[in-house]
């Protein structure tokens, strides 16, 4: 056939993949990369039978309609137990495989799943429950190994009864720990949504998947575990894990199969170009890639512009990537600019505060102007609205508003909550068509039918594209320590200039122990939310922002912490150093414990936000507020300097550096830590050094710079000046230059004013090269160790 995209709409994704099947049984949909280099593939036959197979085994155990929980690890079978509920005519529940690294919190969070879905019976793989962590996590409910199912004769399965309205899959969004709710998607909402995808990115069977995506994410459900067998393409995939240890790894699967669909959430390019070096780069080949979906979370411009500089050595092209806007109840809503690059609108800061989406005049400075990125525009079947949250009344375009959604694609509600249903998924319009409405909870305008994000209404705390529930953090902080009073704090976020920062304003009673108090918020947090505290103030009783009828005012409070108006009795900001460039020196390096420990504490220092002096080798990390991302990425630094396999939970499995040295000294025979001999009659010795040059925002930087032969002096970048305004052959004219090249430092707007002790206002007017002084005095300071 011409093309395996180009066939009737069948009522079930059931039916699509039958349809696969039957058409192209023999054609690979899945390849699973392993760290160890093993590769398993699937084809649309193999995934049909094998699926069929673990369908007829749960028609045994379960009936049609029940609610079966996903809990593999990431790989190919995930994706057959997935396509196995459907067939058994069961609601598939996609979650996530507990660790013993995290074991408590994702213990407390799957029995909320459990009960609220009323979940009859778990997936796994065999080697998964045999390792126990399933059982300890969801004690009490059955579990079967969907890879031993899959393995018997399908031959007796019988097709369910099912249509496409009938619910496929509960999506559970990564939000409430204790109280979650589950969007109930059917076979019509995914199918439609895969359709509408498939348009906007023009997708089609010669199109190639690489994705890193968790498959209990609704990201990675729509765009890995449907959209490959909707549009009859063959995708790669990975482990999450595996890329968030070596970014590099997602982009070299890339270049090798030639990927031309693959994103993720804002984070992931940003730490793709903080994590790989420019050799690196120009090894890849991403020339193919034409689909670089960038959503889940705040898009920011400076990401999309650094990401396709750094790349363009590679072949990517910056209209490649694809800034979107979707959400768990509705999926894919709105992205792509066809061939265009993504759409970048400055702002007038202050009319974008009263709610106006005003262009900046040309010559705004930067404090002034507000970068928003166009998340594109949305097809004809799906009804996108900007409402007065308040009134209910249609916003007209260029004023922000809450977004609200109605089409094919909106899940039918939450499951067992009819009246949150109701409310959220029933919304009139008061001046508007009485058909209902779906209530997103965040905010934007619309220019030129483009959509533009721009908040949210609602008081969720996004990082790295999970929501967290303000809520929960609260009530894990006021459990930390009696001297944090109940009900009288607020945890939100703020712009932390690459992601959005955990922020708590707490109030407290009596004498405390300051720095212990903040130890012990920083530990809670991270071990029950996998979250990093950014920011903590403590602040008098009776101080925090409450309504006349006492409910707290989130949006006060950030407000009040931003403005440095809290009555404030102590405070914590972690003293957070961006660190680029690839991993550390390869084996060879020294295993002696107490190099180790100072090797491991120059490596986490910066990235937990703490002083070298003050990180103690002795207290559990998590005190530091040690999150997943950087336990993996430590696991990944560690492989690249040992030269072997070192596993994910290591930071878990031992929690202090002190415990971490020690294993590792145990591993291997201790080596000679010294590298070499000092020069008797050396007039100075350099103990710290920071730097800032064009192309190298840092000493490791500035020496690959050096030693790789870089040029760092190029095309005078629009963002700075026009080019071209200025430009003349002639050298003499007045006010004019001859030259189009030039050296630029990057990212001389982002500075932290409230790390130096000075407010926002006053760091406005303070010279650019001062604050560069000031920045890199500090790391100097901080890479001495003083």
């Amino acid at each position: 056939m011409a093309d395996r995209s180009d066939d009737t709409r069948p009522a079930t994704l059931m039916d699509v993949l039958r349809l696969r099947a039957t058409q192209c049984g023999d054609a690979r949909v899945y390849r699973f990369l392993h760290d160890d280099g093993r590769r398993e593939s699937l084809t649309f036959g193999e995934l049909d039978r094998r699926a069929r197979a673990v369908g007829q085994g749960l028609r045994a155990q379960v009936d049609p309609g029940d609610r079966v929980l996903l809990l593999h690890p990431p790989g190919l079978d995930y994706a057959i137990a997935f396509y196995g509920c459907l067939y058994a005519g069961c609601v598939a529940v996609p979650a996530f495989s507990p660790d013993e690294g995290r074991a408590r919190r994702g213990a407390q969070r799957l029995s909320a799943i459990v009960a609220d879905a009323g979940a009859r019976l778990a997936l796994s793989t065999r080697s998964a429950l045999e390792a126990g962590a399933i059982a300890r996590a969801v004690p009490g409910l059955p579990a079967l190994a969907s890879d031993e199912l899959a393995r018997v004769d399908p031959t007796a399965w019988q097709a369910p009864a099912t249509g496409s309205a009938r619910l496929a899959l509960l999506q559970y969004t990564s939000g409430s720990t204790s109280d979650p709710r589950g969007v109930m998607l059917t076979h019509r909402n995914m199918l439609h949504n895969a359709g509408i995808q498939r348009r906007a990115w023009r997708l089609s069977s010669a199109s190639v998947g690489v994705s890193w995506l968790p498959l209990h994410h609704d990201l990675g459900v729509i765009t890995c575990l449907v959209q490959p067998i909707f549009s009859g393409f063959a995708a790669t995939m990975m482990s999450p894990i595996s890329f968030l240890r070596r970014p590099l790894s997602w982009l070299e699967a890339l270049s090798e199969e030639r990927g031309t669909f693959a994103g993720g959430p804002n984070f992931a390019f940003d730490l793709c170009v903080r994590k790989t070096t420019a050799a690196q780069r120009a090894a890849l080949d991403l020339s193919a890639w034409d689909t670089a979906f960038n959503g889940a979370e705040p898009v920011r411009s400076g990401t999309l512009r650094e990401f396709a500089e750094a790349f363009a050595p590679s072949g990517f092209r910056a209209n490649a990537m694809y800034p979107c806007y979707g959400l768990a109840e509705a999926n894919f809503v709105s992205g792509g600019s066809g061939d265009a690059a993504p759409i970048i609108t400055r702002l007038d800061h202050e009319q974008l505060a009263k709610g106006r989406a005003v262009r900046a005049a040309p010559d705004s400075p930067a404090e002034r102007v507000r970068a928003v990125v166009g998340c594109g525009t949305w097809q004809d079947e799906q009804d996108v609205r900007i409402v007065d949250p308040r009134t209910r009344e249609l916003r007209e375009d260029g004023v922000e508003g809450e977004i609200w959604l109605r089409g094919p694609s909106v899940a039918e509600g939450y499951w067992g909550r009819p009246e949150d249903s109701a409310a959220i998924f029933g919304a009139r319009l008061a001046n508007g068509p009485e058909a209902p409405y779906f209530r997103t909870g965040d905010l934007g305008f619309v220019l030129d039918r483009e959509l533009h994000v721009t908040g949210r209404c609602k008081d969720l705390v996004i990082v790295r594209g999970r929501n967290h529930h303000p809520q929960d953090i609260e009530r894990t902080v006021q459990a930390a320590h009696p001297a944090l009073r109940p009900g009288c704090g607020a945890a939100f976020s703020i712009d932390g200039g690459r992601e959005e920062r955990l922020v708590i304003v707490q109030e407290v009673d009596g004498e405390l122990d300051a720095d212990r108090v903040f130890a012990d918020l920083r530990q809670a947090i991270a071990e029950q939310h996998d979250l990093s505290l950014y920011a903590a103030a403590l602040v008098r009783p009776g101080t925090i922002p409450k309504t006349t009828s006492g409910k707290l005012q989130r949006g006060a409070c950030r407000q009040a912490f931003l403005d440095d108006t809290l009555d404030v009795v102590a405070s914590f900001r972690a003293r957070l150093r961006e660190v680029r460039g690839g991993a550390a020196d390869g084996p060879g390096a020294p295993l002696d414990r107490r190099a180790i420990e100072r090797r491991l504490v120059a490596w986490l220092a910066p990235r937990l936000g703490v002083d070298p002096g003050r990180l103690s080798t002795a207290e559990p990390l998590a005190r530091y507020g040690l999150d997943s991302r950087t336990a993996v990425d430590l696991s990944g630094e560690l492989e690249a300097w040992l030269g072997r396999r070192v596993p994910a939970t290591i930071a878990y499995a031992h929690p202090s550096v002190s415990a971490l040295a020690a294993h590792l000294a145990g591993s291997e025979p201790a080596r000679d830590a010294s590298s070499g001999r000092a020069l008797a009659d050396e007039p100075i010795a350099i103990v710290g050094i920071g730097c800032r040059f064009p192309g190298a925002p840092g000493p490791a930087a500035y020496w690959a710079l050096l030693r790789d032969g870089i040029d760092a002096v190029g095309d005078v970048p629009v963002s700075r000046w026009d080019p071209r305004a200025v430009h003349h052959a002639d050298p003499s004219v007045p006010g004019k230059t001859h030259s189009r090249w030039g050296g630029f430092l990057d990212r001389i707007d982002e500075f932290d004013p409230l790390f130096f002790g000075i407010s926002p206002r006053e760091a406005a007017h303070v010279d650019p090269q001062q604050r560069l002084l000031l920045e890199v005095s500090w790391e100097a300071l901080e890479d001495a160790g003083i």
